[in-house]
């Protein structure tokens, strides 16, 4: 289920709101000038879908999002428990970072944990199955796809370079819940 937990920056112990409903999750990141929306993840995929298969799937959806926010470059980023860098990936993306880029995932399959730090909080937002998030460019972040991730993602960019981030070296990343405690 996509939930949105909320916290102080400065106390990962204290919920101070959360959140299950797609419409109060959209309304409270739209307050942070991020887009969230629930689409239809309904194309059939099997376990080992490739990347190809994953994107001649949503090839519509995929044009769609392309044509909105001139987006130059997709790929599609999929983890599984026995993925060989799956340990890796989890720790390059655990932590805190911005982009110049917009961070734009469409999950068409398992889950992971989006949190942004801002304005004193950290919104710890749970992407599941059909969730579209559009994170603004320099939005500070970190992603936690948990110890066993399974989720399939498809990621747009405006740059042909792809997934840039700028780690801010903040360990803020290491007090608060990880993924796996909150799913």
């Amino acid at each position: 289920m996509t939930t949105l937990t909320v916290y102080s920056d400065q106390d990962a112990g204290t919920v101070l709101a959360r959140y299950d409903d797609a419409g109060q999750i959209r309304e409270q990141l739209a307050a942070l000038g991020i887009e969230f929306e629930r689409w239809e993840a309904s194309q059939p995929l099997a376990p080992d879908a490739s990347p190809d298969d994953v994107m001649a799937a949503y090839a519509e959806q995929i044009e769609a999002l392309k044509a909105r926010y001139d987006f130059v470059t997709v790929d599609v980023v999929s983890m599984h428990p026995e993925h060989p860098a799956a340990a890796e990936a989890r720790g390059k993306f655990l932590a805190e970072h911005t982009h110049d880029d917009f961070e734009t995932r469409f999950f068409v399959d398992g889950e992971g944990a989006f949190y942004v730090h801002k304005d004193g909080k950290v919104f710890m937002l749970v992407c599941t199955r059909g969730d579209l998030i559009n994170l603004p460019a320099n939005t500070t972040h970190w992603f936690d796809m948990g110890p066993r991730p399974t989720f399939k993602a498809i990621r747009f960019f405006r740059i042909a370079e792809g997934w840039v981030g700028h780690f801010t070296g903040d360990p803020i990343a290491e007090r608060f819940p990880k993924f796996e405690a909150a799913a």
